[in-house]
């Protein structure tokens, strides 16, 4: 093959690997604990085939491609963006349906860092006589299914922090201010789709108290999307008469406490609200982040939107578990001492370009959105 050829090629596989990346997508946030997949099958230059993981991360993208090409497969290509899985869970082994279609060729954005694939996808391809190729738009891939890829390293799941503040700076006013409305409705509406790409939405119980927020996903189409709302709190502050509390029998809520909490009080919330109590440990008086991150990680949560408040905001950045961070900057300044969106820590954390970088500034209606993502 001439380098022409060669690099005509890459880029063709690059073109369709980003459409499946776009594909996979579609149903991020509802496939936990699984990564949310895309995949084409393509044959003599056209797209025979498509599949995405189905909701609750079953079946693969793979498969749902793989049966919609039927015969359209045998000698086919297979782009994908995950490697396939080659062990036997509650479904069999991808690798083994790609093998069985007759699929020649299959291409991969990355490895899959699951020590149950890591590269035994591939190499049974390969021992099958399937040309394999890894690499196009792999980083692309790489922040696609970054929750997936913490929780089967890291054991926890990725942490999208987002902060609103006013033109100076403010996430709030004085104590008992009334809450401020920072964001227009463009804003407004990408907040919401972010909760629908995230498996869970958590808060601080400050927030949770002050704000009295629903946590839900408002968007025209989305309106039957429940994420799990987590709220920390470590006393267990939080009403049983709040929104969260009252619509806990609707839409899944877990409340996390700390040690000192009387079990009387847990059981008593839990019984009235239909909300889950968990203790976590706690660290110089506050929740373990990480012990609760690594408790959503161990009940299949991969992507958590933390839309918590300028406390819990700190202690993400100045712990490093906040990995894409999105601040929304109102047009309107508060004009009188309030309470700062990030704090002295949590600005020199994010202001530090070994730990931090900015991707994307641009504006949604008149809101500047900037945001930024954790180095590795």
């Amino acid at each position: 093959m001439s380098r022409h050829e060669t690099m005509s090629l890459a880029a063709t596989d690059g073109a369709y690997m980003a459409a499946a990346l776009a594909l996979g997508r579609r149903n991020m946030g509802r496939t936990a604990p699984n990564p949310a997949v895309g995949a084409l099958v393509v044959k003599d230059g056209v797209i025979v085939a498509r599949g995405y993981t189905a909701e609750g991360g079953r079946p693969h993208a793979e498969a749902i491609a793989l049966a919609a090409a039927g015969e359209a497969a045998r000698g086919a290509t297979l782009y994908v963006t995950l490697e396939p899985c080659s062990h036997h869970g509650a479904t069999p082994p991808c690798v083994d349906a790609i093998i069985a279609a007759g699929v020649t060729r299959v291409v991969t954005a990355m490895e899959d860092p699951d020590p149950r694939v890591a590269g035994r996808g591939h190499a049974l391809l390969r021992d099958a006589g399937v040309e394999v190729v890894v690499g196009p738009e792999a980083a692309a891939a790489r922040c696609d299914h970054l929750g997936h890829i913490l929780r089967v390293t890291k054991h926890r799941p990725m942490v999208t922090l987002k902060l609103a503040q006013t033109a100076d700076g403010y996430a709030a006013g004085d104590a008992h201010d009334p809450r401020l409305r920072i964001t227009g409705p463009i804003a407004d509406a990408y907040t919401h789709v972010q909760r629908s790409l995230h498996d869970a939405i958590m808060v601080g119980s400050g927030t949770a108290r002050e704000d009295d927020p629903l946590m839900t996903v408002r968007l025209p189409g989305l309106d039957g999307a429940k994420r799990l709302r987590v709220v920390l709190d470590r006393n267990l502050t939080l009403s049983p008469r709040s929104r969260l509390a009252f619509t806990a029998r609707e839409t899944p809520l877990l409340v996390l406490i700390g040690p000192d909490v009387p079990d009387v009080s847990a059981h008593s919330f839990a019984e009235l609200t239909g909300a889950e109590v968990v203790r976590v440990p706690t660290i110089d008086g506050r929740l373990d982040l990480l012990a609760a991150l690594r408790l959503l990680a161990d009940r299949g949560v991969t992507r958590v939107f933390s839309e918590g408040g300028p406390r819990v905001a700190e202690s993400l950045l100045a712990a490093g578990l906040a990995d894409d961070v999105i601040i929304h900057k109102g047009v309107k300044p508060l004009g009188r001492p309030g309470r700062p969106a990030l704090t002295p820590v949590a600005r020199k954390a994010l202001e530090n370009l070994s730990r931090y970088r900015m991707i994307e500034s641009r504006m949604l209606g008149v809101d500047q959105m900037t945001r930024y993502a954790r180095m590795d």
